[in-house]
């Protein structure tokens, strides 16, 4: 079997490229990257890849031409759901043999929400991580319709320390003989919004650094000043430091996760799922309680963990553990329990009514051409007045 995967952001990219291990090892396995105003820096694209080899970056009709001379039996859209759209709808909608379209979602998606769903739901398959993203979506889909079967997986980046190590016991990312001495914050583009929120949570790492000389305590950034990241940040921390006047100790890095989390003592967020690559790695966690927990915090699944906590416990460096009945209903069920690779396997083997989708509907046509200018015309294209793009989202319809 031929399978390419293509993203159009680094968390995307990073999700996707984790989820092709777990394909059988004879399929083959391309990916790509479309070109779109959230397209991935070189270095995120290196970093979210990891040793595999760089995929290219493609425009939409690259894409088409590209799945057009390979043929593959599967396409996963790793992307954020507009663009999933306008992907399986319009630019790959043509490929005979149809090939199976799989998509998902990169992180945690407790609760399942609706617009996730009709963005998707002319996707073949639907994939998700944990037994409760299975019920939820399993009845967001029995009531809106549309769309195709919804497989489970582990999240492919969820790597027990055992599972890291090689045939010969050594890590991926060993800390070298180096002590655990690094805080890790894992930043969030949507939460908290307000600026006087984000400075709380950089004075308490900054009380954490005073208190704790011996602590590297580190801010783990999603993009460096200037790259792009799934969802807009209005206030990155890092101009939030410089304006604050620097008042401590504290470092500033990207890169991967896996190498910060490898030396790493504590670990704390307001919602990133690297919270569970932290719990994978018995990284003693903090995921932080003071701005709300809700499904507007996208923090609600930590609920009966035992790792909600407070700015103050953060400034003491009170870390904790996941509770077990918790790590088993959200995301550390066995990987042999999966269904979706079996589900795909099904799907490629015989005949299948392609997925409906619940946006092909007259109403929902400016959405889509809206959607399609995103990945039809280059980012730096995008950023031109609004009369221009109204010009050319015209050419576009028309040509």
């Amino acid at each position: 079997m031929r399978i390419l995967a293509v993203a159009d952001s680094d968390s995307y990219l990073k999700w996707a490229s984790c989820l092709l291990d777990d394909l059988p090892g004879d399929w083959e396995r391309e990916l790509a990257v479309v070109r779109t105003p959230i397209v991935p820096s070189p270095q995120q694209i290196a970093a979210a890849v990891g040793e595999r080899p760089l995929p290219p970056v493609l425009s939409a009709r690259s894409l088409r031409r590209t799945a057009q001379r390979t043929m593959p039996d599967a396409i996963v859209v790793a992307c954020t759901g507009p663009v999933v759209d306008v992907l399986v709808a319009e630019v790959l909608d043509e490929l005979r043999p149809r090939p199976v379209f799989v998509t998902g979602l990169p992180g945690i998606s407790v609760p399942a929400t609706d617009k996730a769903w009709l963005f998707r739901s002319g996707c073949d398959l639907f994939v998700v991580h944990s037994e409760r993203e299975a019920a939820e979506f399993g009845e967001v889909a029995g009531r809106l319709g549309g769309g195709g079967r919804v497989g489970l997986a582990r999240l492919p980046f969820l790597r027990t320390p055992e599972e890291l190590r090689g045939p010969e016991g050594i890590a991926r990312f060993e800390p070298d003989g180096r002590e655990r001495d690094r805080v890790v914050f894992a930043t969030q583009a949507k939460v908290p919004r307000g600026r006087e929120e984000r400075e709380q949570v950089l004075m308490a790492l900054a009380k954490l650094a005073e208190r704790r000389p011996d602590l590297d305590v580190v801010v783990k950034l999603r993009a460096l000043d200037g790259e792009r990241q799934t969802h807009n940040e209005r206030h990155p921390y890092q101009r939030l430091w410089q304006d604050l006047g620097e008042p401590g100790r504290l470092r500033f890095a990207a890169g991967s996760m896996d190498e910060h989390l490898a030396v790493a003592a504590g670990f704390v967020t307001v919602s990133s799922t690297a919270a569970l690559e932290a719990i994978a790695r018995d990284v003693p966690s903090l995921v932080l309680e003071d701005f709300g927990v809700s499904a507007e915090m996208i923090n609600l699944v930590f609920e009966g963990s035992g790792l909600l906590g407070t700015l103050d416990d953060l400034a003491d460096g009170a870390f904790r553990e996941a509770q077990g009945a918790w790590r088993s209903a959200n995301y550390f069920h066995p990987a042999e329990v999966g269904t979706w690779v079996r589900l795909l396997d099904e799907l490629l083997a015989g005949p299948r009514e392609p997925a409906r989708s619940l946006l092909d509907g007259a109403e929902h046509l400016a959405a889509r051409r809206r959607a399609r200018l995103r990945v039809e015309v280059p980012p730096e294209v995008l950023r031109i007045g609004y009369r221009t793009k109204r010009r050319l989202s015209r050419a576009l319809r028309t040509g």
